[in-house]
């Protein structure tokens, strides 16, 4: 018997608290969101549609107490939990605009963001995020409310500060969905910035609405699916797929406790949907390919025969490969090995999805293998985000899949992907430059991605237009591609190319502390250490040209991360930021060149 689904179209409602509204009237006493108590088990407590809308209801109440009008950017800075959704949603229903910053980000990149929007509220969840609000206090001069899921100051606290509990009323209000239009604007968020100051992305109602209805299409999504929300919500991947395309199809939400938790949370929550950016499911394979390295010899055995038979058996199901005899092994293969893995991650998991950077087609490979779909997508933030998915009748991990209904795309003659649809962002918040300098007078937005289209439609990503390396004698060499050959050795945790007018490559790596110590590094000189490391680098490298292979390596001892500046809070990398931190460790790659 097929399963049902029950989409609600953006004819149906037209801007996002109509959405919200009319999933509480169609499914009212139906699970929305399934919490953690404070044992740390789940899913005991559901909270209803019903349940979400009578919160946000007293959630408006006091936000039309603090005297906000339609259009006021109101800022948030919360993890992903239910207190995320029901502002989200109180304040789209009153037709605010929604600012949603980095619970990570650094205080002078959410001070400029306060600054540039003008944000009049900000939520936030305690004390420990008051302490370094408080070291930019006096840039957030437009705020005319804090408020504090929990206790977050007791001297010397600002006025505009207040605990929730204080804040919100008691008594029960309707909640209201009419204030907004399809075309208003929803929220403004601003982009990772690998690169100066953000710019803030501004998306309509009927943006992100159409983005979510297109990926329904491709990635169809049932009422009994359950989604474990562990991306950030500032995320628009997250927030577009995994939060309002929920309340689209009708299904149920659990809120990971921290990143951190991850791994404990998967078994517990048992999701049948996760969506996720490539870093964790990099992660997730190093882990499974460590433990098979220290197996014995007939399991590593019996691993890579079940690999080998799962990708067979995928490849037939999708029609591009034959039968084989070796697929009768697969019910015995999948008991011993691709459960026991798929286990870990819930066991229920009936998909994932991958966005918001390249995945390595080895990692692909083995999840799939091992039976678990995982669908690559692309997307810009600029485009609500989703621009193309693969679908799980027509996966072709190897590439980002073929562009949603309603998303036009062509390739400039330079080989940049270009996108255009009503997904397209209205434009740069208070940027004109910008919004002209990455929307032409047609209509197409310039992605910045170098593209390839395959036969059977699929887009392939072969590199930035901006991070394309060209050495001294003019070989031009996408670095992301090296990067993440070199980071599925479990050795390798970040990895950055180099070469730039070079002439040959180099690169700066940090290293896993325990992959390093059970090699004895540290017991070798640099020249050894050298050596090992391009040895390693090498074998990962083998299908790469010659002038693409890595002459030099250099080991930092500091991890790239979000605080240092160094990863944007998507985790990507900073690249000019990285090269002046580095900059005499890159000139000692090429000492005497």
């Amino acid at each position: 018997m097929s399963r049902k689904t029950d989409i609600i179209s953006p004819e149906a409602a037209p801007t996002l608290p109509a959405l919200f509204a009319e999933r509480v009237r169609r499914t009212p006493k139906a699970c929305a969101y399934l919490r953690f108590d404070l044992q740390g088990s789940c899913c005991d407590e559901c909270i209803t549609w019903e349940d979400t809308a009578a919160l946000a209801g007293r959630w408006q109440t006091a936000l039309i107490g603090e005297k906000l009008l339609p259009g006021d950017r109101v800022a948030v800075m919360l993890r992903n939990s239910l207190e995320w959704a029901v502002f989200d949603q109180a304040a789209l229903g009153l037709g605010l605009v929604i600012v949603p910053l980095f619970v990570n980000d650094r205080p002078d990149n959410f001070a400029y963001i306060i600054e540039q929007t003008g944000a009049r509220f900000l939520l936030i969840e305690g004390g420990v995020q008051w302490e370094v609000i408080k070291s930019v206090q006096t840039r957030l001069r437009s705020l005319v409310r804090i408020v504090s899921l929990t206790p977050a100051c007791t001297v010397d606290c600002d006025p505009r500060l207040v605990e929730l509990a204080d804040w919100l009323p008691k008594a029960p209000a309707p909640y209201d969905g009419g204030s907004a239009a399809a075309d208003d604007l929803a929220t403004i968020v601003y982009t990772s910035g690998t690169t100066g100051n953000p710019k803030g992305v501004m998306l309509t109602h009927a943006n992100i609405l159409s983005n979510a209805f297109a990926g329904l299409s491709r990635v169809p999504i049932y009422p009994d699916d359950l989604f474990l929300s562990f991306l950030p919500l500032s995320h628009t991947l997250e927030r577009t797929a995994g939060y309002y395309l929920a309340i689209m199809a009708g299904a149920r939400v659990a809120h990971v406790r921290s990143l951190e938790k991850l791994a404990d949370d998967l078994p517990v929550v048992r999701p049948t949907v996760v969506i996720s950016v490539p870093r964790v499911f990099e992660r997730i394979h190093t882990r499974v390919m460590a433990k098979v390295a220290m197996a014995p010899s007939w399991k590593q055995q019996l691993f890579a025969l079940t690999v080998a038979v799962g990708w067979q058996r995928f490849l037939h199901q999708q029609g591009r490969g034959s039968w084989s005899l070796r697929f009768l092994l697969w019910p015995l293969l999948q008991r011993l090995i691709a459960d026991k893995v798929l286990t870990a991650l819930g066991g229920r998991l009936r998909l994932a999805i991958s966005g918001g950077a390249p995945l390595n087609p080895e990692v692909a490979r083995l999840f799939i293998a091992l039976g678990l779909p995982i669908l690559q997508g692309y997307g810009l933030t600029e485009t609500s985000p989703v621009v193309a998915v693969n679908s799980a009748a027509d996966n072709h991990p190897e590439t980002v899949g073929q562009p949603l209904p309603g998303v036009a795309i062509k390739i400039a003659a330079n080989g940049e992907l270009l996108i255009k649809g009503d997904c397209v962002m209205a434009g740069y918040w208070q940027n004109p430059a910008a919004t002209a300098a990455i929307i032409d007078r047609e209509g197409w937005l310039h992605s910045g991605d170098l593209v390839t289209i395959t036969p059977t439609g699929h887009i392939a990503i072969t590199g930035r237009l901006k991070e394309i390396i060209v050495l001294s004698n003019g070989e031009k060499i996408p670095p992301a591609d090296i990067e993440l050959a070199i980071t599925t050795d479990p050795l390798f945790e970040q990895v950055l190319v180099v070469g730039e007018g070079r002439p040959y490559l180099g690169v700066l790596v940090v290293l896993n502390a325990a992959e390093w110590e059970k090699l004895g590094g540290s017991a070798l000189n640099q020249r050894a250490v050298e050596e090992l490391l391009l040895a390693r680098i090498a074998t990962r490298m083998s299908h790469f040209p010659g002038y693409a292979q890595i002459r030099r390596v250099q080991v930092t001892t500091t991890p790239w991360e979000v605080a240092n500046g160094l990863l944007t809070a998507t985790l990507k990398l900073r690249r000019p930021q990285l090269f002046s931190y580095y900059a005499a460790e890159i000139a000692a790659l090429y000492a005497g060149h």
